[in-house]
């Protein structure tokens, strides 16, 4: 035990120290250089951040608990990603470099009204400070308190084993967040980044020995044998993510994620230049095509290993994996690996949130003349503030439902969805007017709640619902855009010059080539490939 905590201490706070060594002498004074790290961050830096602020334990607990429970066909979160990045570095990147915007919201603004920019930036806060920074703490909690035995080891009750971990992540994330901004937090996610490809592909390697008495081609083939219908990825209307949905709702949401989400795409707007960005985004859709390795398989494993003694809660079945398979002199740098991609998460919601609040709501409404140095030590601040809020939140949700991750994409219908489509019919429509967008998100919002509470019936998966609301929305936008137009058409096509927008030469055949690989892994998981025996 005292190496295994050993190893995970001493790895944390190594790859803290070289961020900060690394970052020490940039400039994080001004708000551009403390919330874009000086938009100066290249391919392999955004690729790395990317990957792990979008992978924490939401991910390697939720959707292994659902390859534990269900099959593959989780993976089209994953998968459905190369495609939506791809999008992105075409569509979505060359119109925000070109502009020059800091968030999401300032487009909203330019292209609607402030108003509507103010009830997306609500919206956006409410999302991250509600739903996603007391998550990313509560599944973070969850994963570590598996892997190191916390209850156990200290003989702790479920909620204070918990509240240690959870304050510890906050704790950590407070520290990123004062000592450096959105810069130190990308170096570090790529320390951690190559940390995790190891450590994540470690634990369906020594999983498989273990199934194949030491040979994992052995474990392979025993476990397709055992279980071929674990490993089929074409979802039925009673599976996590039915096939039909990664032609409705599902590319919608992960468009959304991937162009949309200010905590993800604030990576990108960071770019040194629109070749980086581009480059960044689809070096990290390679990279989403082997996530189902290490987030969905090692549940397939899981399910074979205790199937004797079944867990209760899917959840619970990688942490349940690592300890069992991973060699203890190695549990603590995996752990480790698992807490950077958690603080990784954690730390860029903080950044994002605190961002959102101080260039959308303290700047233009509490304080116009604010200088720079004023936004960066107050923002610090809100940071400091959300993860303590976050801190007292998140142990209440001790009572989320198994199959976690599902359900937060379900929640995250309320405004994901529904700001995606003010996003791209603002950008294919000149003239759509400000009001058509407050009526959109308004019915958008409350046509989703009364389906998801169940004042509406219906028997359609929520991914569908989110695609009908979304074509009935646009629909209504692209018709008042026609009867009752702007004043003004809106016109972006003038370039300010903040960064070189010239295209990556290789954009094209890369996309080409990534679209070709993702035929290929859902061939693979289907019943012509390894499920053929189910």
């Amino acid at each position: 035990m005292l190496l295994t905590v050993t190893s995970f201490v001493g790895f944390t706070f190594l790859v803290l120290g070289i961020s900060y060594y690394l970052t020490r002498k940039k400039d994080a004074s001004s708000s551009e250089g403390y919330f874009l790290a000086g938009r100066g961050l290249t391919g392999w830096v955004i690729a790395a951040s990317l990957l792990l602020t979008n992978l924490s334990t939401e991910q390697m607990v939720g959707l292994n608990g659902q390859g534990y429970m269900f099959n593959m066909s989780g993976m089209g979160y994953e998968v459905g990603a190369s495609l939506a990045l791809i999008i992105v570095a075409f569509f979505f990147l060359p119109r925000y470099l070109k502009k020059g915007y800091a968030t999401i919201p300032d487009f909203i603004g330019e292209r609607y009204d402030a108003a509507t920019k103010q009830f997306v930036n609500f919206l956006f806060l409410a999302g991250y400070v509600l739903i996603l920074l007391p998550t990313v703490l509560y599944s973070g909690a969850i994963g570590m308190g598996g892997i190191f035995d916390i209850m156990g080891t200290f003989h702790l009750s479920p909620m204070m084993a918990i509240i240690v971990v959870v304050v510890a992540i906050g704790i950590l994330g407070c520290m990123y967040t004062i000592f450096g901004g959105l810069r130190i937090m990308a170096i570090a996610d790529t320390l951690n980044g190559i940390g995790l490809i190891i450590g994540g592909l470690m634990v369906p390697l020594f999983a498989l020995a273990y199934v194949g008495d030491g040979n994992i081609l052995s474990g392979i083939t025993e476990l397709v044998k055992a279980h071929p219908e674990k490993f089929n990825a074409i979802g039925s209307s009673t599976d996590p993510v039915p096939f039909l949905t990664m032609f409705t709702g599902m590319f919608l949401v992960n468009l959304f994620y991937w162009g949309c989400n200010q905590t993800i795409i604030q990576r990108a707007l960071a770019a040194k230049n629109l070749k980086e960005g581009q480059k960044g985004l689809l070096l990290a859709a390679i990279f989403k095509l082997f996530g189902p390795l290490y987030l969905i398989i090692p549940g397939i494993i899981a399910f074979h290993i205790f199937q004797d003694n079944p867990l209760k809660v899917g959840d619970m079945a990688y942490p349940m994996l690592v300890n069992k398979v991973l060699p203890f002199y190695l549990i603590g740098f995996f752990a480790a690996v698992l807490f950077g991609a958690i603080l990784s998460s954690f730390n860029a919601a903080l950044n994002s949130t605190s961002t959102l609040f101080m260039l959308n709501v303290y700047k233009p409404l509490v304080n116009p003349s604010a200088p720079d140095h004023e936004l960066v030590k107050k923002g610090k601040y809100v940071g400091v503030c959300l993860a303590i809020f976050s801190m007292c939140v998140a142990p209440l949700i001790a009572m989320a439902p198994s199959g976690l991750f599902n359900y937060l994409q379900m929640v995250n219908g309320f405004y994901n969805v529904p700001i995606f489509t003010l996003i791209i019919v603002g950008m294919l429509n000149k003239t759509a007017p400000a009001w058509s967008a407050k009526v959109t998100l308004i019915f958008f919002m409350i046509g989703y709640g009364l389906t998801q509470l169940g004042v509406i019936k219906t028997d359609l998966h929520f991914l569908h619902i989110l695609a009908i609301l979304f074509a009935v929305s646009a629909v209504f936008m692209f018709i008042t855009g026609k009867l009752w137009p702007m004043q003004t058409k809106y016109d972006d096509s003038k370039d300010l010059n903040v960064v070189d927008t010239t295209p990556w030469n290789k954009l094209g055949i890369v996309s080409v080539a990534i679209v070709l690989c993702v035929f290929g892994v859902y061939v693979l998981f289907s019943s012509l490939g390894l499920a053929a025996g189910a």
